[in-house]
């Protein structure tokens, strides 16, 4: 990961680097896995009035294959607004943001919309689960957006859900389940489409503490299995699994934080 703080008086860039680049030329020894996503001197204004928030004031940021990244901050300083560029909810008003090697800035609703439901898994601290349709069928979700509902789907659904442990949930609705349950089905569900990284906003955020406890295991779990996380939290005890901690502060990068 690599941390670039602009300076707008002089336009020179001084680099922070936090993570080994990876060029071919790194010394043995340090991480030369592939930016599977790359922000690159990202900024999102908003026009409030006569005045203009700076919500991202230039992020340069890469996200590594297998990474587990957290993302943190006070209320203001970015959070919201990265968490949405990350997503392909929103676009940069300024900057370059890579998803897959693919520059997806300016991409039209249409493609914007693709690249979510191929290359990256949402889990939200609301769930966000059908409550008419069962377990199983919420799985299916994002493969029936691209018309890939069948045999295989349902396979892969099951395979999933047992790796979440709810193999005996499938016929359940979400609300004859707990928080817990419910969550698990949303990881799963996150997984259906093999995305480049899963992005989990406040992830345990509505849980128990015990609860919370079992859903970061099974993020350890994943990440162990080479999934790559970011979660935006405002949770320390959140933030202490991850292996870096992305600290911003008035839309920039105010520091990164190696935990392992």
């Amino acid at each position: 990961m690599i941390a670039r703080q602009t300076s707008r008086a002089t336009g020179e860039v001084a680099d922070r680097v936090t993570t080994i680049t990876t060029s071919s030329t790194a010394p043995a020894g340090t991480d030369q896995r592939e930016a599977i996503a790359e922000l690159i001197g990202v900024q999102r204004h908003y026009r409030m009035g006569d005045n203009v928030v700076r919500a991202l004031d230039g992020i340069d940021l890469a996200i590594l294959r297998g990474e587990y990244i957290a993302i943190m901050g006070r209320s203001g300083s970015g959070k919201s607004t990265l968490l949405n560029v990350l997503g392909c909810l929103d676009r940069p008003t300024a900057g370059t943001y890579l998803v897959g090697g693919e520059d997806v800035s300016r991409l039209d609703d249409s493609r914007l919309s693709e690249v979510r439901g191929k290359k990256i898994g949402f889990i939200f601290q609301s769930f966000n689960l059908i409550p008419q349709l069962t377990v199983l069928e919420n799985l299916e979700v994002p493969l029936f957006y691209q018309g890939r509902v069948g045999p295989e789907s349902r396979a892969k659904a099951q395979r999933l859900a047992e790796r979440v442990g709810l193999q005996g949930r499938l016929d359940h609705r979400p609300l004859e389940l707990s928080g817990g349950q419910q969550q698990r089905v949303a990881i799963a569900r996150a997984l259906m489409n093999d995305p480049l990284f899963l992005l989990a906003d406040e992830a345990t955020g509505n849980l128990d503490s015990k609860t919370e406890e079992e859903i970061l295991r099974l993020l350890d779990e994943l990440h162990r299995d080479g999934v790559t996380i970011v979660i935006v939290t405002h949770n320390p005890k959140v933030a202490e699994r991850a292996q870096k901690v992305v600290w911003l502060k008035d839309g920039r990068i105010e520091r990164v934080e190696t935990n392992r």
